[in-house]
């Protein structure tokens, strides 16, 4: 009866059962075999606490971390000039879409219409004012982190990356989504 027990266990790749305090390999990564200490009440190998915490709890924040957003690229933490949060940009571009559906369905009367409207309200006004109709209707703005207006170039792509939506849900720790950081943009409270 023990050896067909003992053949079930290997068969499936498994370590029988252990004594407490026996180190046993546990698997050969090339020729060298890694081995788990034996830790009482254990049947298999268990990764002990202080390594796996160390990845667990995250990368340390270096000495010089920022505090809030925007921070390192002079901003204030509040008021006009500091970095809008994400709730008001969700605002601004649900108003913009809305805005746009009602355009389309008003010139072309199909809403099919309505994301072309869309990449060229948000393209011409971004490049033109930095203020989209919804973006002015919520008190924020968009501009190059340099102080200058966006521009038709740099806003083509910020455009072209927000229609790609994804980018714009990847944000960094100063609220900047990739459509952002490639237009070198922020979006800021007025």
């Amino acid at each position: 009866m023990a050896r067909p027990l003992l053949g079930k266990w290997l068969g499936r790749g498994r370590v029988p059962p252990r004594r407490p305090g026996i180190v046993r390999p546990r698997r050969t990564l090339g020729r060298t075999p890694v081995t788990c200490p034996a830790g009482p009440g254990y049947r298999w190998c268990v990764a002990d606490r202080r390594w796996v915490g160390s990845w667990l709890s995250g990368v340390p924040a270096p000495a010089g971390a920022q505090n809030y957003p925007g921070e390192r690229f002079g901003l204030p933490e509040t008021g006009s000039g500091s970095v809008a949060s994400i709730g008001r940009r969700l605002l601004a571009l649900l108003a913009d879409w809305l805005l746009c559906m009602v355009i389309a369905l008003a010139v072309f009367r199909s809403q099919f219409w309505t994301l072309p409207v869309f990449a060229v309200e948000t393209y011409l006004l971004t490049a033109l004012t930095g203020v989209t109709v919804g973006k002015r209707l919520l008190g924020i703005r968009v501009m190059r982190l340099g102080g200058r207006p966006v521009g038709f170039g740099w806003a083509l792509v910020r455009t072209i990356l927000l229609l790609a939506v994804v980018p714009a849900l990847v944000t960094d720790r100063d609220l900047r989504g990739l459509h952002d950081r490639a237009a070198d943009t922020i979006v800021v409270r007025i």
